[in-house]
């Protein structure tokens, strides 16, 4: 970065540029007033009696100092001989700064990454290991759904295997059970959503408003440690609870004098028993999300409203509610994302052969056709198909989500 050029060495270099040449005539015996056209005595300078019409204007007086000004009017305002001062812009000045530093040349892109590797690459090795891990689980099985287009043969391979078209897809709408299966994985997914989405924010509300430190840490360990037990452990706790002979629901039914009832076995219960549990076990690591929102909010909004009269429902609502919203909006957005890619483990686990008619979703079915049937691209088939059904649901939500609130996983 070169020097700047200040206000006072212009000023020199204009005084120096325009002093007479040597053998020249002064400024005191020949003129030029701007605007107005031949010479004139210095003597006719204009005096307070002069009238404002015949004075020259500010920008004919300082027309050799404006670098806008028509070039024969600044010349014609410098006496004879004087050399013309340079234009302000050649010694890095500009008409509205006294002073801007030197443009800088542009550096290429691919210069721009070469200098950033360098000197953090510690940061991009640290990214690299993840970036594998997707490309490898995510994207690369991608290349392999071309299974479900062919009739796949374990032998043969996937590229050797006859091609079928969209033969799987046609005997996946025609079998009837297909149907079943996108009702019952749509309704548990939407019960999921509409029940676990307004949870952890009321929770993250509620601990924000809690002053006492030791009570709200206590209850943000109770609700925040049931995510780190295993699906596993989850389902045989509810087994455990709900079991018709050992279980603490039939103790306390029988202490009441009600028959024992098997809610593990009745269809009807199994989405409340799957949506519950999973509440319990995910509310507090979600409400740590909108926590994080909350701490960012700005302070003096909170003193504006309290100096307003505001209660603290009302800061929750006019205050709170609006600084999470975007949060809020990406985590709908990506949870309807997903709604008809619910969790394979937990539904499996607590299956059996008598709820079975609500149970069965879309994953159970894939595990048993492509597994236990080894039909592998009749899996395949149905696993693309929801696959590109919440990619939509995803890239629709999303422009929604867009109109109405401003916010969204992407622009």
């Amino acid at each position: 970065m070169g020097h700047l050029v200040t206000a006072d060495r212009v000023a020199v270099a204009i005084t120096h540029l325009a002093s007479p040449l040597p053998g020249s005539t002064t400024g005191t015996d020949f003129a030029v007033d701007c605007g107005m056209h031949g010479p004139r005595n210095a003597s006719a300078a204009p005096t307070e009696s002069t009238p404002l019409s015949a004075r020259p204007t500010r920008r004919q007086s300082n027309a050799h100092l404006d670098p806008s000004a028509d070039g024969a009017v600044a010349a014609a305002c410098l006496p004879p001989g004087t050399r013309a001062p340079p234009r302000l812009w050649s010694l890095g000045m500009s008409q509205n700064s006294a002073a801007r530093p030197l443009r800088v040349p542009k550096v290429s892109m691919g210069r721009r990454a070469r200098r950033s590797f360098s000197r953090h690459w510690t940061l991009y090795l640290l990214m690299l290991v993840p970036l594998v891990h997707l490309a490898v689980f995510k994207y690369v099985p991608m290349v392999n759904g071309v299974i479900a287009f062919k009739d796949y043969n374990v032998v043969k391979g996937i590229w050797g295997s006859d091609w079928v078209g969209v033969r799987h897809f046609q005997a996946m709408f025609d079998n009837p059970v297909f149907w079943d299966l996108v009702k019952n994985t749509f309704l548990l997914s939407l019960y999921a959503v509409v029940a676990a989405f307004p949870v952890p924010i009321i929770l993250a509300l509620a601990l924000n408003e809690i002053r006492q430190g030791f009570f709200k840490r206590t209850v943000q360990m109770v609700t925040y440690a049931p995510y780190f037990i295993s699906t596993v452990v989850v389902v045989s706790m509810i087994i455990m609870i709900l079991s018709p002979k050992l279980g603490l629901f039939s103790h306390v039914y029988g202490f009441f004098g009600v028959d024992r009832v098997d809610l593990l076995a009745d269809a009807d219960y199994f989405r409340h028993i799957y949506v519950w549990s999973d509440i319990w076990q995910t509310a507090g690591y979600s409400a740590v999300i909108y926590l994080a929102a909350l701490s960012g909010i700005d302070p003096s909004l909170y003193e504006a409203a309290r100096v307003d009269g505001a209660s603290r429902l009302q800061k929750i609502w006019h205050v709170d509610l609006p600084s999470i919203m975007p949060t809020a909006v990406i985590i709908l957005v990506l949870a309807v994302g997903n709604i008809m890619a619910i969790g394979f483990e937990k539904a499996f686990l607590l299956q059996n052969p008598m709820n079975l008619s609500t149970s069965e979703i879309i994953a159970t079915y894939v595990y048993k056709t492509g597994l236990l049937n080894a039909d592998f691209s009749q899996a395949t088939a149905v696993g693309l198909l929801n696959s590109v059904v919440n990619l939509v649901l995803l890239v629709l939500v999303n422009f929604a989500a867009k109109r109405l609130t401003g916010s969204g996983v992407w622009s």
